[in-house]
């Protein structure tokens, strides 16, 4: 018997080896960079002076647009990524949904990361800035806004996600645990509360799991293996630019998914990572080029090390993205309209390179009384200043408005808004199974889902967004949504004596005083529960 199956090995070694690679643990690695155009990346091209990594793994376009409008804001362009659906503006994990009873409201809707978790998958986030924004919030929480940073917080926590990293330390912890002296950064996006209004202290529950808590570059090098939580700032992280002036103890996104794809590259089932670079749509907002090619260049240094290890391990599939363009930012401008052909690269990056920081970095020494405005506009690339240059800026209501429009004059470029554009973006991806062409923003979890032979994933909505009242009062239960503490709802059944509890936000029922721990969170939508069967 063992010598025919050593003359059948012999005979047949491509199907053991065929075998062998499909019992190979299979990874996804999804990275999206938020808010970019594609005149930026052209752009950050020209300013490193060399290929960028994504150049080479570019394979064709995705449509952006939202269920209801022609240009889609993060947290629905995030939410079709995550769930294969379209949605409205603000929802996070949420598809309209109309009730009987209620008429149209929300419900929850399975993302693909909680999907790989139900596959047993490690999972992991990362994001630079805080990690309850819209979009890594879309890819771990389910919300009606992305305003309830709260919620989605808690959610994250009670997912049990292997690797978190990013900012956003304020949305953990309640007053009592709060340092009173923040200071908020420069830029879109930096609007969470400074504290929670529920009173809990997420980071003892953190702790609590079993994670590695660390705040700092040289905390997260000293972590060998997940469970890891990394929270760098109190909000978002710095420009990257700026990070190793302003916050040296900070990682970069580079740093981050180096270490997440080793600590979750060593669980047998696999992995599943989303990573964020937050913040050249923050930039983007503030029409600040400086800023947005900081972000574009870190994002970029991400993908590199992403790459890197999917080549060497040849059975994970990486897709990068924007989730829509943010500016319009343009190399050229009114001003060039006649000569455009005349300007090699350098008149557009020289002036950027002047820059030691970017409009954040430049306006955080900025004093109030602003006696120190020619230093500042100076780290702003802003010199040399002619006379009605400085007045302009001296006498400038918005001054930040005045820096960038001023830097932009100097380096041809021009801007068409300060909010999203509609354009359809590039897509990059690489791996066994990669999309191709241009493609909707919805399919891209399709093709994850089915690279991980999770084509029907979102029937795990039957087991893990069950409306809660149908499900308990089918079974002869009485049921009621307490909001006596209004930031902590729980939904109550109760049946001959015997009380279930599900408080929102956790993936927890508490049966008469007996706690169990359950697949899937419970999500209150300010009118339904939704509660994990399983």
């Amino acid at each position: 018997m063992k010598m025919l199956f050593f003359i059948l090995l012999f005979l047949f070694p491509t199907v053991v080896q065929g075998e062998q690679i499909n019992n190979t643990p299979k990874n996804v690695i999804f990275m999206i960079m938020d808010g970019t155009n594609s005149d930026v990346i052209t752009l950050s091209r020209w300013y490193k002076g060399s290929a960028l990594s994504l150049d080479e793994i570019v394979v064709g376009g995705v449509q952006t647009y939202s269920l209801h409008s022609g240009i889609t804001d993060s947290a629905a362009a995030a939410t079709a990524m995550a769930t294969g659906k379209k949605t409205r503006e603000d929802m996070i994990g949420m598809i309209p949904f109309l009730d009987k009873e209620k008429g149209l409201i929300s419900r929850p809707t399975i993302n693909i990361l909680e999907a790989a978790k139900m596959k047993k998958m490690a999972t992991g986030i990362i994001s630079t800035s805080p990690v309850q924004h819209a979009t890594p919030a879309a890819f771990s929480a389910h919300t009606v806004t992305r305003n309830n940073y709260d919620d989605i917080a808690e959610q994250q926590v009670y997912q049990n996600i292997d690797v978190v990293l990013g900012g956003g330390k304020v949305a953990l912890l309640p007053m009592s645990s709060m340092q009173t002296n923040i200071k908020r950064p420069i830029g879109i996006g930096s609007n969470l509360p400074l504290y929670r209004k529920d009173g809990e202290n997420l980071i003892q529950i953190i702790k609590e799991k079993g994670y590695h808590y660390v705040e700092s570059d040289d905390q997260l090098k000293q972590v060998n293996k997940a469970k890891v939580w990394g929270s760098f700032a109190d909000e978002d992280i710095a420009y990257e630019f700026d990070r190793k002036q302003l916050a040296p103890k900070q990682p970069s996104l580079a740093t981050m998914t180096k270490k997440a794809i080793h600590l979750l590259s060593q669980d047998p089932n696999g992995f599943f990572l989303f990573i964020e670079g937050s913040k050249i749509d923050w930039a983007a907002h503030k029409n600040d080029p400086v800023g947005m090619i900081s972000e574009v260049l870190s994002f970029d240094s991400a993908v590199n090390e992403a790459l890197e290890f999917a080549k060497v391990d040849k059975n994970t599939l990486l897709i990068a993205v924007t989730d829509h363009g943010n500016s319009g930012l343009t190399m050229g401008n009114m001003y060039t309209k006649q000569a455009y052909y005349k300007l090699p690269p350098e008149k557009f990056v020289g002036p950027l390179k002047k820059a030691k920081y970017t409009l954040a970095g430049a306006m955080s020494m900025l004093k109030d009384d602003r006696s120190n405005l020619k230093e500042a506009a100076k780290a702003y690339g802003l010199y040399p200043l002619s006379k009605q240059q400085f007045k302009q800026l001296k006498l400038a209501k918005d001054i930040e408005a005045e820096m960038v429009e001023q830097l932009s004059k100097r380096a041809n470029l021009g801007f068409s808004t300060q909010g999203h554009t509609g354009e359809d973006v590039f897509l990059y991806a690489y791996g066994p199974n990669k999309p191709l062409g241009l493609i909707n923003n919805t399919d891209i979890p399709k093709s994850i889902a089915s690279f991980l032979n999770l084509s029907a994933f979102n029937n795990l909505n039957q087991l893990l967004f069950v409306d809660a009242k149908q499900y308990y009062e089918d079974k002869g239960y009485q049921t009621k949504i307490d909001l006596s503490d209004k930031d902590n709802p729980t939904f109550i059944a109760q049946k001959a004596g015997n009380s279930i509890k599900y408080p929102a936000n956790k993936n927890i029922k508490v049966f008469n005083e007996n706690v169990v721990e359950l697949e899937g969170i419970s999500v209150y939508n300010n009118h339904k529960f939704w509660i994990s069967i399983k």
